[in-house]
């Protein structure tokens, strides 16, 4: 099976890795904007060879992994140039945008809108490693717009990944979407924008940074190159939840101002339900 593998970051060199595992029959060819990262991504045996974007043309799998902001472009392109039997998979953060892009393209059947809830802060291929994937879920949208015999062949690779499948909307899965991941690297972008404007001695934020500092402000670590693109495609829902957030902030602000520590350990002991809520996860 020759695979296209469109941006060989976190994302596309772990999905690289793990098909390689599943099928070391598999070529893997790399196309990347980056011609740093293509040769990192053949140093550490992510991908088999570099290609240019024309090589699609004959693939049996096209997966982008792109910023969301150039990935309906891209996807267009892609669909140009692909085999009537080709598999083409986008693996970004917001849906909305990327499957009205291509609604209408004569080639619709052969792409799969796919969002797998898996990463870390860490980007570029270095950070990519075999098992990301296993047992985390892939949200598909949009999935009968897709041919079924390549449902069929997206459904297995992600079984053999080992991803659980869940299906949405695309509107559906950018709105919730936002709720739980998106406002939490808002929120830990600015905890360390915060924390670096009021404590300008770096050696006591190193020093003094326990591992709920640390676990907080992890996500502060991602790629502005990936996250911005982000929050600009999903805007409406970010500024919806992100109200709601600052509103919750501005609330406790209030109850500290006014000595209310009841209400204060309230508030927090309903919250705790989020334990029960995330149970097996984290």
């Amino acid at each position: 099976m020759k695979v296209c593998v469109i941006g060989v970051g976190l994302i596309g060199g772990s999905f690289a890795l793990g098909l390689k595992e599943s099928d070391p029959q598999v070529k893997i060819y790399g196309i990347d904007a980056s011609k740093e990262h293509l040769e990192k991504a053949k140093d550490l045996k992510i991908i088999d060879e570099t290609a240019a974007l024309t090589e699609v043309s004959d693939a049996d799998l096209v997966m982008i992994s792109v910023p969301v902001n150039v990935a309906p472009e891209v996807l267009k392109q892609v669909l140009d140039l692909v085999q009537e039997k080709a598999l083409v998979i986008d693996m970004g953060s917001t849906k909305a945008s990327i499957c009205e892009a291509v609604r209408d393209h004569p080639r619709r059947r052969n792409f799969l809108a796919a969002h797998p809830i898996a990463g870390t802060e860490f980007s570029g291929p270095e950070a990519a490693f075999q098992g990301l994937f296993e047992g985390k879920t892939t949200i598909i949208c949009e999935v009968e717009k897709t041919a079924f015999p390549l449902q069929e062949k997206a459904l297995e690779i992600f079984k053999n990944l080992g991803m659980r499948i869940r299906y949405m909307n695309p509107e559906a899965h950018d709105r919730h979407i936002a709720y739980v991941s998106h406002l939490s690297h808002i929120s830990s972008f600015m905890l360390g924008k915060t924390v670096l404007e009021k404590e300008k001695n770096e050696r006591d934020i190193f020093d003094l940074a326990g591992s709920g500092f640390a676990s907080t402000v992890r996500l502060a670590k991602s790629s502005p190159a990936m996250w911005a693109p982000i929050f600009e495609q999903n805007k409406e829902n970010v500024l919806e939840i992100l109200t709601e957030y600052i509103n919750n902030l501005s609330g406790f602000r209030t109850l500290l101002e006014n000595n209310e520590y009841s209400e204060i350990f309230r508030e927090m002991e309903q919250t705790n339900h989020i334990r029960k809520v995330l149970n097996g996860i984290i």
